[in-house]
């Protein structure tokens, strides 16, 4: 029936309301105003776990290396570092690619490798609808000829994201347990050694996306989309550096220079980390004092100290803690190790690494010890350059301190993870960067995906994992309660109109009618 010429007013008013409500809910919103930067994050991929077993099996009796930054994750799965690239929240399009690789070897004959396989610079690209691939540099070996062959962002997997949508995503975005399958680029890259289509490991990335642009009240005032960014390949972690000024030329370093900042990078030993975070421990570290997590090492800044550039002599003392815990047993842990305010010292060309010790070691010992000489090493090459003296990846060797401290998980002489420190003989020289794994995702993966697994999709502040996008799911609901109040409006309207009318009301039915309502 038509409306009377007192409900059109009313009826046009609610019809612009519902137009409004509907492009406001449906289109993108303030987060998906303008494509941005990726800035930070991580990688977690295993590869496939029969690949590394047999690589380090009887068979091949290899190993494997890392470059670049690239850590290690409960032992079996690899840690890729400082993404970089581009997304636009508006279609969910994303780049990001991380820094770090891996080497694999094994079949050594006459010295050389018949498996030599590297992979590194990995890159996840994805587009709306579930659409996505992992890429990678890669330089392999031929089982076939012994040929080497390199490619640059070879496609090695597959990836599916179906049910996923990455759109109006902002600050960490957490993509877990990412089903991956084997492309043709990825079986030859791989020496053939699969067939494509073969399940790989799933992998978890978390990346940080720019926050929502503030909303301006000024119809002026619009965002420049920032251009999509495209990696190059770099051997050197690709990190976001600390502003600095740089040293005047006119700066000398004196004798015996005092410095009041520094940074020390170790990460003890990779098998002890994964063996503290695996199966058997099932343990974890915690960071105290400014103490930092790199991935591949921690880092105890700041530092003070000395050093007398006529004969080398060097005194650094840096801060911060690393606890590690494991094998937990109620409510105490059989492993309870803290590594605290590490410093170096060289001296009559002898180098070493101390540290105050304390906590339990499986052995079953507590110690309480301050300045334990843990490894020494060669300081052979390290002099002042740029206002820094720095020493990068230093061999380590563990002394017989080092060994009791480790309650005897390693015996004298073991090498340990390499060394690097800087201290910062200029106070206006800048420190090396941390690789920077980005904020802590969003979502934890799981610790038992399998190949299968469905993908997880999780923001901080915006995006949805089931498919429909944040706004599209708020501008839903406040449809359904607008359709509800205009059908409460006529509905009262109309009811008004029959009772001025003396028609007769429908009873309970036009009760029910008006309660739903």
């Amino acid at each position: 029936m038509p409306l009377s010429s007192r409900l059109r007013r009313p009826a046009a008013v609610v019809v612009a309301a519902l137009a409004a409500l509907l492009a406001a809910g449906l289109s993108p919103g303030p987060a998906a105003a303008a494509e941005g930067r990726v800035s930070g994050g991580r990688l977690d991929w295993g590869i496939r776990q029969s690949f590394l077993t047999y690589v380090t099996g009887p068979i091949a009796k290899g190993s494997w290396g890392l470059t670049g930054g690239a850590a290690t994750v409960g032992g079996s799965t690899f840690r890729f570092h400082s993404a970089t690239g581009a997304y636009d929240p508006a279609t969910g399009a994303l780049t990001a690619a991380f820094s770090g690789g891996v080497r694999f070897t094994g079949h050594q004959e006459n010295g050389a490798n018949a498996l030599d396989l590297s992979v590194g610079r990995l890159t996840v690209r994805a587009v709306q609808g579930g659409t996505a691939g992992l890429y990678a540099d890669v330089s392999s070996k031929s089982k076939e000829t012994g040929q080497v062959s390199s490619a640059s962002q070879a496609k090695l997997a597959d990836l599916s994201l179906a049910g996923v949508d990455l759109r109006g995503a902002a600050g960490t975005l957490t993509l877990g347990n990412v089903p991956a399958t084997l492309t043709d680029a990825g079986a030859q890259a791989f020496g053939n050694f699969y067939q494509a289509g073969t399940a790989l490991d799933p992998l978890t990335l978390s990346v940080n996306l720019p926050a929502a642009p503030a909303t301006s009240a000024s119809p002026s005032s619009s965002v420049t989309p920032t251009p999509s960014a495209v990696p190059t390949p770099s051997a050197v972690p690709t990190a976001v550096p600390t502003p600095s000024v740089e040293p005047t030329p006119s700066s000398q370093v004196p004798t015996k220079a005092g410095f009041a900042n520094g940074a020390l990078d170790w990460g003890v030993r990779r098998t002890f980390r994964d063996y503290v975070t695996g199966t058997i421990a099932q343990g974890r570290w915690e960071l105290g004092d400014g103490a930092a997590d790199g991935g591949a090492f921690f880092r105890w800044t700041p530092a003070k100290g000395t050093y007398d550039p006529a004969n080398g002599d060097l005194t650094a003392a840096f801060t911060g803690t690393v606890r590690f815990t494991g094998l937990r047993s109620g409510e105490s842990y059989g492993l309870d190790l803290t590594l605290a305010n590490p410093g170096v010292t060289v001296s009559g060309g002898q180098g070493r690494l101390l540290a105050d010790i304390s906590g339990r070691t499986p052995d079953g010992r507590v110690r309480h010890l301050t300045g334990v000489e843990l490894a020494a090493f060669d300081p052979a090459g390290l002099k002042p350059e740029g206002g820094l003296l720095t020493a990068v990846e230093l061999p380590l060797k563990l002394t017989e301190g080092g060994a009791e401290a480790f309650g005897g998980l390693y015996p004298v002489g073991t090498e340990m993870d390499p060394l690097s420190f800087a201290v910062a003989l200029d106070p206006a020289a800048a420190l090396p960067p941390l690789p920077d794994l980005g904020s802590a995702p969003a979502t934890p993966p799981s610790a038992a995906a399998s190949p299968s697994a469905s993908p997880v999709a999780s923001s901080s502040s915006g995006s949805s994992s089931g498919g429909v996008p944040v706004a599209a799911v708020a501008g839903g609901a406040v449809l359904v309660a607008a359709l509800a109040a205009t059908g409460g409006l006529l509905v009262r309207r109309r009811r008004r109109t029959a009772a001025g009318s003396g028609a007769a009301a429908p009873g309970a039915a036009g009760a029910t009618s008006d309660g739903a309502a």
